[in-house]
């Protein structure tokens, strides 16, 4: 499906009315400023259906279906024109798509160069850290998709990125150090490793085929192997490397506890068959405060196909 040229290139972020999602326009407008980008509020209207005597749903009449929509292109216009009064220099506009706001947003990742969306909308349970619409699509966009439950410290400068070796990884890697040289900050790039899974309660005294002084000299390879190009590419950026062994998730978490964001690929080595979003990355999104951007593999990799 065809966007027109409305998000090419710009920076796209949800937009329902919650106050998660006013969070997060404020938050894209910053990384809108931020990149010299063009921000567009997205605001998918998904009209309400009216149950029929034997449960089929009607569409709403043509009228109010146009109430809807120019109610909701009124609040989102009217949004666009404080985002620019608080932002000055942002291009900020509206936007009203008729459709799912997880197909809408993703349609407007196929070509814009962030998407934006709040952890829950207006529709999410309250006891729900990370709503539906957010879950997919973090896990389907083809760019960047940051989701933001809050703000981070203002007073936070620095990025923690999980490194794995994957392409995955290499992408968020990339979005990381380039978030990082545009904001003056450091770069926290962990990898966390764990004793490989052997079947102890079978063979309960067997030794261990890999002795752990190997396994860490591995891991700490190929931390040196995935951050060497990226210092030569930046060497503006300061790099703090986290070599842990522990649980992935955990690691992270303890990492960016004063962290401004967490970034990720959408998933690393070994990922479930058919699954676009590791269990890291879904773990984060479920359990981190802070934004959280999650990034696919470039698209001239197999893995992005």
């Amino acid at each position: 499906m065809s966007d027109d040229g409305r998000y090419r290139g710009r920076i796209v972020v949800g937009f329902d009315g919650s106050d998660p999602s006013l969070t997060a326009v404020r938050w894209a407008a910053s990384a809108a400023t931020l990149r010299g980008r063009d921000l567009v509020l997205l605001y998918a209207l998904l009209p309400p259906t009216s149950s029929g005597g034997f449960g089929v749903g009607m569409p709403p009449s043509l009228d109010l279906l146009d109430q809807l929509e120019a109610a909701a292109r009124q609040e989102v216009e009217d949004l666009a024109r404080t985002i620019q009064g608080e932002f000055p220099g942002v291009d900020a506009r509206g936007v009203v798509a008729i459709g799912a706001p997880s197909a809408v947003l993703l349609e407007a990742a196929d070509t814009a160069e962030l998407v934006v969306v709040g952890s829950r909308g207006r529709g999410g349970f309250t006891g729900l850290l990370l709503g539906s619409v957010g879950a997919q699509v973090a896990a389907h966009a083809a760019c960047p998709v940051a989701v933001i439950r809050r703000g981070p410290n203002p007073e936070a400068r620095s990025i923690v990125v999980g490194i794995d070796g994957s392409p995955a990884a290499e992408a968020a890697l990339r979005f990381a150090f380039d978030e990082a040289s545009r904001r003056g900050w450091t770069v926290h790039a962990v990898h966390a490793w764990d004793v490989p899974a052997y079947d102890l309660l079978i063979v309960p005294n067997a030794p261990v085929p890999v002795p752990l002084s190997d396994v860490a000299d591995d891991e700490v390879r190929l931390t040196a192997e995935a951050l060497a190009g990226f210092r030569d590419e930046y060497p503006d950026v300061d790099v703090v490397e986290h070599l842990v062994r522990a649980p992935a998730v955990k690691a992270l978490l303890d990492a960016a506890a004063d962290a401004a964001m967490i970034v990720m690929g959408t998933h690393g080595h070994s990922p479930a068959i058919g699954a676009l979003l590791g269990s890291v990355s879904n773990g984060l999104l479920h359990k981190a405060k802070l934004p959280v951007v999650i990034v696919p593999p470039q698209p001239d990799h197999p893995e992005a196909a």
